[in-house]
């Protein structure tokens, strides 16, 4: 009798560590893929910096900034990506890239800001598929005939600075 309750105790013990320990891993596998899922973020907030440096109209800041969105780009690992984020950034990359280089490359704010253009047409195709770990606005002036993506609903304009700050609107939310 005393051994029969020794074994039943045994697989009871045997049983409980085998869940706990099967909770624990699963726990891990889904912290990993929350990790994995924010790669694209950094590219998104470099974005972001050199969108509020033209808005500032300053050309060395934006250019340093620009640099930074180099550095993030190419720190983003492909190989943890979703599939949908890895389509579209493999589409994007060489624009981003390009786009980037030449922005950090010169300190001439017009041919900045004509370039963030194109950028920010690119950020937006990934953003879209992606998503962005805060809510993004994307505005459009159409004294620019230009888009841009925003973490703010307010409306500042990258394309004029301070001359027309507020020229624009809010085309569409991006959750």
């Amino acid at each position: 009798m005393k051994k029969s309750i020794a074994t039943i105790v045994s697989v009871i013990t045997l049983f409980t560590a085998n869940i706990i320990q099967a909770k624990s891993i699963k726990t891990e596998t889904t912290s990993i893929e929350i990790v994995d899922s924010s790669q694209l973020q950094p590219v998104y907030d470099a974005y972001f910096n050199v969108k509020d440096a033209l808005i500032k109209s300053d050309s060395k800041l934006t250019s340093a900034k620009a640099k930074d969105l180099l550095t993030a780009i190419s720190a983003v690992k492909m190989d943890k990506l979703k599939s949908d984020e890895h389509t579209a950034w493999m589409k994007v990359i060489k624009k981003l890239t390009a786009d980037a280089k030449s922005i950090s490359a010169t300190t001439d704010l017009k041919k900045q800001r004509e370039t963030f253009k194109s950028l920010s047409k690119n950020t937006y195709d990934l953003i879209k598929v992606s998503k962005s770990a805060q809510v993004v606005y994307k505005q459009y002036c159409p004294m620019a005939d230009a888009d841009w993506l925003s973490k703010e609903k307010a409306v500042k304009n990258p394309y004029y600075g301070s001359s027309m700050l507020t020229c624009g609107n809010v085309v569409e939310t991006i959750k």
